[in-house]
Parts: C-alpha cells; sequence; structure tokens
C-alpha cells in the first residue's frame, strides 16, 4: 500500500503510519511530488500574494504554512510568532498542525520538528495531507466521495472517449489522453480531440497542460518528460492534479447533478405510487387472513383425547411458528410502508395518504388486537387442558423462552448506555437523545415484569423441584445483575445528557438574545448608514438647518448604540466563555443569526466614519444657502419696489388714457414725458435681471422675500412699454381722426364723456351691452340686425368689445356718411334722369376711368334679375355702395 494512502474511504483523511517509517520514495516521485506540490500551494498561495520555490525551505518557519491554510480554509489561524529562533518556527508550525488537527485530520508520525528540520517525505506528507483534506475529501460522487468520487467523476466523464480506460491515478494517465478528454468533455473548443494520438503522450500531455495552464487557470503541476520517463507515476502528484480539473469543472457537476435530482424527484414519485398499489394489496389480504383466522381461534370443541390436544397445540404451535410471523411481518411492513409513504409525501409537499375505507392503520390494528385477543384466549385454553400433564416441562420451556426474549432485548443495551454521543452534539441532537432516552426508559420498565416473571418462574421451578434447577438459577441471577447494571447506566446516561442539555440550553438562549439584539442593531447601522450616505437636496437655509438638527439628534444616540453594540459582543464573549470553561465541543455557528461579530464591528466603524463626512457635507450646504439667502434678499428688495412702480405707471397712464384734461395734444405731450421717464427707468431693471442671473446659476427656486418673480417683472415691463406705446398710438389716431372727421375738441369731449360714463368697468372698453345702453342714449333706434351691423364695423374681430378708437371711428363716420351718402345718391337722380337706371357707356363717360372701373365693379354682384342689361338701377347702386340698411 502507498504511503500517502488511507485504509479505508470514510477514513480516507488519516494518513497511514508508514509515515512513522524511513518512507523510501522513489526518486522520481519524489520530485514529481516535490513540483506538483509546490504548483497547487503556489496556485492558493498566490491569492495572498506570495509563492514558494523550495517546499521543505520555504515552510520551515511556518509562516507561509499558516498563510496557506488560512486561505485554502478561509478561516483565521493564531497569530504567528515573528521571531527567527527555532522554538519560534515550531509553535508556528504546531499551531498549522494543530489546525489541521481540529479538522478531524489525523496526523501519524508527522511533528513539528521535522517540518522545522525540512525533512523533506515530512513535508510532503504533511501537504499531502492538507491537499487530501480540503482539495479530494469533500469530491463526492454517486454516494462515494474522496479517492473513489474523483476516480469514479473521471470514469464518468472520459467513459465515452476511445484509447481512454481510468482505472487508477498513476498508469492510466501516462498517455496523456485522460487529461485531453475531461477537458475537452467540458471545454470541447479548446482542444481537437480527434488529431490526439495515443502513441504520442507526450504532445497529449503538453497540450493538456498547457491548455490548463492558459484558459483554466490550472497551474503547470507536472512535466510531461517526468510521466513518461517514470514506469509508474506518482499516485498522489496525478491526483493532486485530477483534482484541480475537478474543481475547475464544477459547475458543470453541479448541472449534472441538478438533473439526477430531479430524476429522483421523478423515481420518488414512482415510488410513491407503487407504495400506495402495495399498501392497498397488503391490507386487503392481511385482513382477509385475519377474518379467516378469528373463526378458527375461537373454536373452543374439546377434545377427549391428550393426543388430539396435543394435536391441537401442535396445530396451535404451527400457526405461532408458520402462518402468524409471515402476517406479523406484513403488518409490521404495512406499517413502515404507510409511515414511509406519509413520510415521503409529506417531504415532497404533497398531500398524505388517504387508503380506502376499512383499511386505514386503525383498522387494521383493530382487527390485529381482535386476532391477538382471540389468540390469546385460545392459548390460555390450551394450556389449561394440558398444563396437569406437562407442567414442569411447560414451566422449563416458558422460562427459556422468557430468558432468550429478555436476553436477546438486553444485547447491546449496555454498549448503547456508556456512549458517549452527547459530547459532540448539539441542542436539537440533545433533545432527541432525551427523548430516545426517555423511550428507552419506558422500554426498560416495560421489561421489569419480564424480569419479575422469569424470576416467578425460577422459583416455582425450585419449589416444584425441577431437575435442572441449578442452571435455571445461575440463568436467572445472570439476568436479574446484568437487569440491576442497566438501571445504574440507564441512571447515569439520564444524568450526563441533562447536564449537557442545561449547558447547551445555556448557549443557545445566550445565541436566540445575541440573535434579537444583534438584527435590529444591525438594521440600524445599515440605515445609519443609509441615511449618512443619502444624498440631499435643499432650497432654504431652514430646510439645511432641520438637516442639521436630525443629524445633531443622530450623534446624541451613537453613545447609547455603542453600549448596545458593547452589549451584544458580550452575549458572544459570554457564549466563548461557557464553551471554554465547560470544554463543549459546538457543532456550527448561532443557528439564529449569520451575523457575526466581526460584521457589527466593521459596520460600526464604517457609521463612525461616515459621521464626519456627514458633518462637512452639512456645513458645506449650510455655507452654499447662506449665500442663496443672501442672494434672495437682494433680489427680492429691488423686486418689491420695482414691481409696485411698474403697476402704479400702468394705472397712471390708465387715468391719462380716461381722463380729459386739455386737449389731445396735450394728452399726447403728457404720455411721451410719461415714456421718457419709464424708458429711463430701463438700467434698475437690467440691474435686477442680473441679480436673478445670479440666483439662476445657484439653482434657487423660490424666494419668500418677495412675491415678484423675474417673470412677472419682464412681463409686467413688457405690459407698461407696450401699454404706454399703445396708448400714445391711440391718442395720435384720436387726433388724426379729429381733423380728418373735422370734430371739434368740444365733440371729442362729449364723446369722451359718453364712453367713460358708459365704461362701467373702467377698463377702456365697453362690452355690448354698455355699447348698446350708450347709443341708446345718444338717440339710435336699432334693431338687433342693424346693432349687429354696428357690432361689426366697430368689432370686426368679434372680441365683445368696443374701444375708444373704434368708438369714434364710428361716431365720425355716422356725422360724416349720412351727408355724403345723400349728396352721392342725388348726383346719381341727375344722371339717371326719367329711366331711374345709368348704363355702363355713362358710367366711363361722366366718370374718370379708374373710378369708372370701380364702381362697375362694385355693381356686378348687386346686378338683380330684373335690371336692365349693361346698366344699374338706383336699388342696385346704392345697395353696392352703402349696403341695404344705408337706403
Amino acid at each position: 500500500m502507498d504511503p500517502y494512502d488511507s485504509q479505508q474511504t470514510n477514513d480516507y483523511m488519516q494518513p497511514e503510519d508508514d509515515w512513522d517509517r524511513d518512507l523510501l520514495l522513489d526518486p522520481a516521485w519524489e520530485k514529481q511530488q516535490r513540483k506538483t506540490f509546490t504548483a497547487w500551494c503556489n496556485s492558493h498561495l498566490r491569492k495572498a500574494g506570495t509563492q514558494i520555490e523550495n517546499i521543505e525551505e520555504d515552510f520551515r518557519d511556518g509562516l507561509k504554512l499558516m498563510l496557506l491554510l488560512e486561505v485554502i480554509s478561509g478561516e483565521r489561524l493564531a497569530k504567528p510568532e515573528r521571531g527567527k529562533m527555532r522554538v519560534h518556527k515550531i509553535s508556528n508550525v504546531n499551531k498549522a498542525l494543530d489546525f489541521i488537527a481540529s479538522k478531524g485530520v489525523k496526523l501519524v508520525s508527522i511533528g513539528a520538528e521535522e517540518i522545522v528540520d525540512g525533512n523533506v517525505k515530512m513535508t510532503l506528507g504533511m501537504i499531502w495531507t492538507i491537499i487530501l483534506r480540503f482539495a479530494i475529501q469533500d469530491i463526492s460522487v454517486e454516494e462515494t466521495s474522496a479517492k473513489e468520487g474523483l476516480l469514479l467523476w473521471c470514469q464518468r466523464k472520459t467513459a465515452p472517449y476511445k484509447n481512454v480506460n481510468i482505472q487508477n491515478f498513476h498508469i492510466s494517465w501516462k498517455d496523456g489522453l485522460g487529461f485531453c478528454a475531461l477537458i475537452h468533455r467540458h471545454r470541447p473548443e479548446l482542444i481537437d480531440y480527434g488529431k490526439l494520438r495515443k502513441d504520442d503522450p507526450l504532445t497529449n500531455l503538453n497540450t493538456a497542460f498547457d491548455v490548463a495552464e492558459k484558459y483554466l487557470d490550472i497551474p503547470k503541476m507536472l512535466d510531461a518528460e517526468d510521466i513518461i520517463g517514470t514506469l509508474r507515476p506518482d499516485e498522489k502528484a496525478i491526483m493532486t492534479y485530477v483534482s484541480c480539473y475537478y474543481h475547475a469543472f464544477s459547475g458543470a457537476q453541479k448541472a449534472e447533478t441538478a438533473a439526477n435530482r430531479i430524476c429522483k424527484v421523478l423515481a420518488v414519485n414512482q415510488e410513491n405510487e407503487q407504495l400506495m398499489e402495495d399498501y392497498e394489496k397488503l391490507a386487503s389480504d392481511l385482513l382477509e387472513w385475519i377474518r379467516r383466522t378469528i373463526p378458527w381461534l375461537e373454536n373452543r370443541a374439546p377434545e377427549n383425547t391428550m393426543q388430539a390436544m396435543q394435536q391441537k397445540l401442535e396445530d396451535f404451535r404451527d400457526y405461532r411458528r408458520l402462518h402468524k410471523p409471515p402476517k406479523v411481518q406484513e403488518k409490521c411492513q404495512l406499517e413502515i410502508n404507510f409511515n414511509t409513504l406519509q413520510t415521503k409525501l409529506r417531504l415532497s409537499n404533497r398531500p398524505a395518504f388517504m387508503p380506502s375505507e376499512g383499511k386505514m392503520v386503525s383498522d387494521i390494528n383493530n382487527a390485529w388486537a381482535g386476532l391477538e385477543q382471540a389468540e390469546k384466549g385460545y392459548e390460555e385454553w390450551l394450556l389449561n387442558e394440558i398444563r396437569r400433564l406437562e407442567r414442569l416441562d411447560h414451566l422449563a420451556e416458558k422460562f427459556r423462552q422468557k430468558a432468550s426474549i429478555h436476553e436477546s432485548w438486553t444485547d447491546g443495551k449496555e454498549a448503547m448506555l456508556q456512549q458517549k454521543d452527547y459530547e459532540t452534539a448539539t441542542l436539537s441532537e440533545i433533545k432527541a437523545l432525551l427523548k430516545k432516552h426517555e423511550a428507552f426508559e419506558s422500554d426498560l420498565a416495560a421489561h421489569q415484569d419480564r424480569v419479575e416473571q422469569i424470576a416467578a418462574i425460577a422459583q416455582e421451578l425450585n419449589e416444584l423441584d425441577y431437575y435442572d434447577s441449578p442452571s435455571v438459577n445461575a440463568r436467572c441471577q445472570k439476568i436479574c445483575d446484568q437487569w440491576d447494571n442497566l438501571g445504574a447506566l440507564t441512571q447515569k446516561r439520564r444524568e450526563a445528557l441533562e447536564r449537557t442539555e442545561k449547558l447547551l440550553e445555556t448557549i443557545d438562549q445566550l445565541y436566540l438574545e445575541y440573535a434579537k439584539r444583534a438584527a435590529p442593531f444591525n438594521n440600524w447601522m445599515e440605515g445609519a448608514m443609509e441615511d449618512l450616505q443619502d444624498t440631499f437636496i435643499v432650497h432654504t437655509i431652514e430646510e439645511i438647518q432641520g438637516l442639521t438638527t436630525a443629524h445633531e439628534q443622530f450623534k446624541a444616540t451613537l453613545p447609547d448604540a455603542d453600549k448596545e453594540r458593547q452589549a451584544i459582543l458580550g452575549i458572544h464573549n459570554e457564549v466563548s466563555k461557557i464553551v471554554q470553561t465547560y470544554h463543549v465541543n459546538m457543532a456550527g455557528t448561532n443557528p439564529y443569526t449569520t451575523i457575526t461579530p466581526q460584521e457589527i464591528n466593521g459596520k460600526w466603524d464604517h457609521v463612525r466614519q461616515l459621521v464626519p463626512r456627514r458633518d462637512q457635507a452639512l456645513m458645506e450646504e449650510h455655507a452654499r444657502q447662506q449665500h442663496n439667502e443672501r442672494l434672495r434678499k437682494q433680489f427680492g428688495a429691488q423686486a418689491n419696489v420695482i414691481g409696485p412702480w411698474i403697476q402704479t405707471k400702468m394705472e397712471e397712464i390708465g387715468r391719462i388714457s380716461i381722463e380729459m384734461h386739455g386737449t389731445l395734444e396735450d394728452q399726447l405731450n403728457h404720455l411721451r414725458q410719461y415714456e421718457k421717464s419709464i424708458v429711463n427707468y430701463k438700467p434698475k431693471i437690467d440691474q435686477l435681471e442680473g441679480d436673478h442671473q445670479q440666483i439662476q446659476e445657484a439653482l434657487i427656486f423660490d424666494n419668500k422675500h418677495t412675491n415678484y418673480t423675474m417673470e412677472h417683472i419682464r412681463v409686467g415691463w413688457e405690459q407698461l412699454l407696450t401699454t404706454i406705446a399703445r396708448t400714445i398710438n391711440e391718442v395720435e389716431n384720436q387726433i388724426l381722426t379729429r381733423d380728418a372727421k373735422g370734430i371739434s375738441q368740444e365733440q371729442m369731449n362729449e364723446f369722451r364723456a359718453s364712453f367713460n360714463h358708459f365704461d362701467r368697468k373702467k377698463t377702456g372698453m365697453m362690452d355690448s351691452e354698455d355699447f348698446r345702453a350708450c347709443l341708446i342714449s345718444m338717440g339710435y333706434n336699432m334693431g338687433e340686425a342693424e346693432f349687429a351691423r354696428i357690432m361689426s364695423i366697430v368689432d370686426p374681430n368679434r372680441l365683445g368689445v368696443v374701444t375708444f378708437q373704434a368708438f369714434i371711428d364710428f361716431m365720425s363716420r355716422e356725422t360724416a356718411d349720412t351727408d355724403t351718402a345723400d349728396q352721392v345718391m342725388a348726383s346719381f337722380k341727375i344722371l339717371a334722369g326719367d329711366k331711374n337706371y345709368i348704363t355702363v357707356d355713362e358710367l366711363r363717360r361722366e366718370l374718370p376711368p379708374d373710378q369708372a372701373e370701380y364702381c362697375i365693379a362694385r355693381m356686378a354682384p348687386y346686378h338683380g334679375p330684373n335690371a336692365v342689361p349693361g346698366a344699374l338701377d338706383y336699388m342696385s347702386f346704392s345697395t353696392a355702395l352703402y349696403g341695404e340698411s344705408d337706403l
């Protein structure tokens, strides 16, 4: 057997005692192990930023050995000694060996002194033990593990490949096809397997090793020449190398495991359905057998001869020996199948199985109880009948039967009671052991009657002077002594279980208390970190002051939070103290939470780091908001002056346009002076625009110091400029209208007075009803059609209002058009004469060409059906020029 191999699969991690001998390694094997183990160690040490060059030299001080164990286990070892003396090196190596031993590895003949002295064989043996424990032990394939599991995995993966037959971890790999097949099975794009030849192992090995190193991150642990040049490659080196392939392809293995799991679920469903069918059939058969058997047991017909009674007894014994035991087994199997089926269904989240009516387990138990009741009565009847003839033999047989049953029951019970399985059990396992022990105590108490019966039978046999009394007495005494010993061991085990339960319950309560307090504290820290890192957007000094106040209140809670943290860590320390004091072997971590003290401390430190950052951010934001507040006040002070000024000027312009002080020329001069004063106010508007630009650049969106926004100021300023310009324009138009129509100043004043009177809303415009009332007051008598015509003249855009300018235009037109229309129509009658119409030629002769053609074009649409061709009558002429209402 190879010195590194273990004795059994389940004890694979325990090196054999061969390490205690000279370990005469083949030099080629030693070379392969050196290279392989060094590469394997470096593949893990590089994660910590270091490596080894000489495996027996670089591990002598124990520092890199401890670092290697921390990397591959993910756990922290004890703090190493940094001294250079031999005692420091031995201490470090011992810490590493103790850690290996704590993982369930039995180290035989490997001591710290040999490692410190650079013993290459011991060093290689130690590294092989580490590889077994951390790289091979956890490999599990189809109920096999460790070496057998790894071998089975290789066989499964390479089965489809030609010329590959993996039977071991030495010569099966010499041709290199096994390595290439593993890579091709999982990454077929990396190797063209069809081009590989079995007679070219050097190319095969180099191809596999180079591809694994380049694409799979598996370091080159062996040289192809070393494998080919060795009759039998080193098994440890090959296993180590192959295990790296296994772990590299573990993802594919997990997928295969998932598929197997689905198949298992389907198989379980099929098995459950078969169990249901088997239960129904077995229950029917058993109930039918009980139905047929009970009448036979209830038959009490006596026989006249002893021979017949003996035959009945023989028949009954046949029943007991031959007929009933299979049925007992069937009943037991039935209950087992039922319980197994229900358990499988429950574990599969399936509804519980409900047997057919009358075939429940309780129905079978009731029928069986009736059977046994009938059986008991039948047996008693038989015994009473033949007791006179075979009393002594029967008692002796009865004694032997009961003694055998009792001895069979007690077999192994003493060893079971002396077990110390509770020392490594969890709390739930301890409680289960207590329940099991209570069940055993109940069973023990139930067997008390059997022991008393055995003693009573032995006593009766003695009283009847049975010939083999000495052997009966000796057997009875042995049974009684064993019974007393079982009672003592039972009490001792109960005390040990209860003591262990109390310790584990205390630890469990501390775990629970830790979890209850750690969870909210952890949530508080996470919330605090989230709040402290949360970005804030504020727009006022009050908002940032509110955030600052809230932050100060939060900082005030930190001392209490630190006390809570220390209390939580104290609970964890209390658990550690109990474990160390009472040497409790804890099987795992806190079952109630995954929050560790290290995690709590880490988050607490993070919170403490975030607090000053939050302070700085709040201070900077406070300074920015103070600057913004100054900008708001500066803008508000100017806006509160400019806004009312604009409003006042708008009102003054309105009054000027409405009031009748002086002539229109005086009003025009006054308005132009106002326009000049308004234009001179523009620099203040520009200054306010500059302040507004600073506010926009500072992203200030509101200002409590003023109700005026820059948009309001702009709109007001533009309205002010527009209003003064429009008002000036209106006065200019009024002057033009006055001069063109020959309207006197008194008429203009009268028109203004009428307009202002009926401008009830004082908006400078009359609505349609106000305009109607104004016309009526001036003597107009009109219907709806006439008023609609007038509104179309004064309000051509149909806005529903009449301006003063439109009112003046209408009034001046009405005054002037009346005379003009009468004069034009009188001229038409002179030209027409008695015929009452004018021909086109007459128009062209009497009027200038352009005006004649204009008049002809205007008349065409009004040329009625009864008119004279080529002529225009009086009605058509009047309608064409003035409309129907002007007639």
